[in-house]
């Protein structure tokens, strides 16, 4: 399966600026299979994985001089490490938190070599120990996005369809819809993907889905408190309830925000929830007058989430538009889960929205994204009708903003104010983006 992570690592490779990499991003996500997937293009791949083989760690304890370090691991693995020719890979790196702090010496000492390091849990390392400042580079990864599942089908001139601007046909844009549909059933998890593509059995990704969700859990023994343990649970189970909606910790339990927001915040930093954080949207960047105590919250997968909720799959097999329509949060949240994956991957994105709470004259945009020194806002509709009066009243008191952007099921339209997209052309938004031949 084709991923956009697979040409953003190749860039890295040939870069004159490369810095040891560190892929970041939720567990499942497919960093480590990325790597050994880029691996295939040295002469050598070295891979040290810290949890499955903690006796490295004792090779960064004398000190952090890289050619020792190397050449100790080299007569361990038994293979050379050469610079140019090697691609040397920590894998759960936060085990051995001085083979973080060494990076800066590869960067250093030895700038020629290949080295990228991952982990399933790195963001906790990171608060504890630091990742040294401006001798790494970091690459985020998120769950695949849908143009990667239609290159998985092999569906590549549906592809080349969405990345043209000719008008896409009635009937192309209906097969579109459909496919979109089985998307939204699986969501992006690789494994799940893979299933798919391999036996079409939806019992089969819904049990993957299972599995998953119990191995997000079993982590919670690694990073959380002991007394933490059962704000985790109740906020993993009971977040996709307020999925599109402000965030409310009165809805979460009997518990006080003070006892369920650390726990909040550890889920946040596993990378397993998003924030969409709340923005008068009035100038850029975005998030320079946002309010952080004013937040939605995504799950990592819309896939997953469904999971969660205990909902049936099955129509979305049988009648994916008609699913569309109906599960207008879940396709709010695959929007949102599409703007992370197309975003700048070299820091952590972070996601907007806009409301009015006026009791004569409510409004709500989903997303806000900024396009050069302009802030668009967008509204996800899963039907096909509305007059879209959000948009109009953002675009009223927003002179810096020139249209508005409806997402919906509707196929490419366009007027003075409102420009339509349909769900699934949404890497048209990127600017972080160079879509030429990434599939």
């Amino acid at each position: 399966m084709k991923r956009i992570v697979y040409k953003r690592l190749k860039d890295w490779v040939v870069s004159p600026r490369r810095k040891p990499l560190l892929v970041r991003g939720a567990r499942q996500v497919g960093k480590t299979h990325s790597v050994r997937h880029l691996a295939k293009s040295f002469t050598n791949f070295i891979e040290v994985n810290f949890e499955y083989e903690p006796a490295f760690c004792g090779v960064f304890k004398k000190n952090l001089d890289p050619k020792r370090i190397l050449r100790e691991i080299s007569v361990l693995k038994n293979q050379p490490i050469t610079e140019g020719k090697s691609l040397l890979f920590f894998d759960e790196i936060q085990q051995c938190p001085n083979a973080i702090t060494a990076l800066r010496y590869f960067y250093e000492k030895m700038p020629g070599l290949h080295v990228i390091a991952a982990g399933s849990l790195l963001e906790f390392a990171h608060e504890l120990i630091g990742i040294p400042v401006g001798r790494v580079q970091s690459l985020y990864v998120y769950p695949m996005t849908f143009l990667e599942y239609l290159s998985a089908e092999k569906e590549t001139l549906l592809i080349e369809q969405i990345l043209s601007d000719e008008e896409i046909s009635d009937q192309v844009h209906n097969k579109l819809l459909k496919y979109l549909g089985f998307y939204l059933a699986l969501g992006g998890m690789p494994e799940i993907i893979g299933q798919w593509i391999a036996r079409k059995d939806p019992l089969i990704c819904s049990q993957i889905h299972a599995t998953l969700i119990d191995t997000y859990k079993q982590d919670f023994q690694k990073y959380a408190k002991k007394n933490q343990i059962k704000y985790l649970s109740l906020l993993f189970d009971t977040i996709p309830i307020q999925l599109s909606e402000k965030f409310k910790y009165t809805k979460v339990g009997e518990y006080r925000k003070r006892e369920i927001e650390p726990s909040l915040e550890l889920l946040l930093t596993a990378n397993i929830l998003h924030k969409v954080i709340h923005s008068p949207g009035q100038g850029i960047p975005i998030g320079a007058e946002s309010d952080p105590n004013k937040f939605k919250l995504i799950f990592i997968d819309v896939g997953l989430t469904q999971s969660l909720l205990n909902l049936d799959l099955a129509q979305w097999f049988v009648n994916p538009e008609e699913e569309i329509l109906n599960k207008g949060k879940i396709v709010e949240a695959f929007v949102g889960q599409e703007l992370l994956a197309y975003s700048d991957p070299h820091k952590k994105a972070s996601l907007y929205y806009w409301q009015r709470e006026a009791r004569s004259s409510s409004a709500e945009i989903d997303y806000l994204i900024q396009k050069g020194d302009k802030i668009l806002p967008i509204e996800v509709k899963s039907n096909r009708a509305g007059k879209f009066k959000s948009l109009h009243i953002f675009l009223d008191s927003h002179k810096n903003s020139p249209y508005g952007l409806k997402v919906s099921l509707h196929n490419h339209t366009k007027d003075d104010k409102i420009h339509s997209i349909p769900l699934y052309s949404l890497i048209k938004l990127s600017c972080a983006l160079d879509i030429k031949d990434l599939f």
